[in-house]
């Protein structure tokens, strides 16, 4: 049985085309471990904090089509019921099913609007050992230029509760509830957004300090995508590794601002 309610973000693991690049950046920034790579599961290498799992690293496969990126994956007891749902609700299941030995079962599949996303239905992996602190996964949000059809298919799909957020003009924010308690949300790109990028999932991992690990960032070879900067949830900022592959660093607790009203 999964530690995750259904629907709840479970795991993120990022494709890379350098491992070893990947391990030395993340260590460094985050204070990850690295275990030996599974030969079995294509030098797959979980990453750890303090001895708790907290996501992993996979290398690029040949003939692999998207660029390498985080990836999100929600809880689910059943990836095979999942993967229907998918389908029934306008969605496509990119990678059929299936068991990772005594692991568990995955399944990628991808929204109406082209955001990816990963299910995950636990065996001996149940999850994220730990998160919400410091180096560790905190957050997520579907970034989409089709806001009204994610707000449709994802709670169709996942036992979602859909809150909408009231903002300044162009804002448009969903936050995703499971049994009342925010799991992920859902933004809708604007025109800040960098051209030519996708729609995706945005993996928030929280920081002591989002200055000083923006700087880090940079230091090891990422770059600043926007940020850092206040907001309402914590000090930000967008940031990619040198291998291209962004994500979000946060401070939880610097909060500056009044959140928006729900509607």
């Amino acid at each position: 049985m999964s530690d995750f309610s259904e629907g709840e973000p479970c795991w993120v693991d990022a494709t890379v085309l350098d491992v070893a690049d990947g391990k030395r950046f993340y260590g460094q920034l985050f204070g990850w471990d690295f275990g030996e790579a599974a030969p079995e599961y294509g030098g797959y290498a979980e990453a750890m904090l303090d001895g708790k799992t907290v996501a992993a690293l996979a290398p690029q496969m040949a003939g692999q089509e998207a660029p390498p990126a985080w990836t999100l994956y929600l809880s689910s007891p059943s990836v095979v019921t999942t993967a229907g749902r998918v389908r029934e609700h306008g969605g496509t299941v990119l990678m059929e099913p299936m068991e990772i030995g005594d692991l568990g079962r995955m399944a990628l599949a991808s929204d109406p609007g082209g955001v990816l996303f990963g299910v995950w239905e636990a065996g001996r992996h149940k999850g994220f050992g730990e998160r919400g602190r410091p180096g560790t996964f905190c957050w997520a949000e579907v970034a989409t230029r089709d806001p009204a059809a994610a707000d449709a298919f994802f709670p169709a799909v996942f036992p979602f509760d859909v809150e909408r957020h009231a903002g300044s003009p162009g804002f448009d924010f969903s936050v995703w509830k499971v049994g009342g308690e925010p799991v992920m949300g859902r933004l809708a790109m604007d025109g800040q957004a960098e051209p030519g990028m996708p729609p995706h999932t945005e993996v928030y991992f929280a920081v002591e300090d989002c200055d000083t690990a923006a700087a880090e960032v940079r230091r090891l070879g990422g770059r600043v995508v926007d940020g850092p900067k206040d907001s309402p949830y914590g000090r930000l900022a967008s940031v990619a590794d040198p291998q291209g592959v962004e994500f979000s660093v946060i401070d939880l607790t610097t909060r500056k601002g009044e959140p928006p009203a729900t509607e």
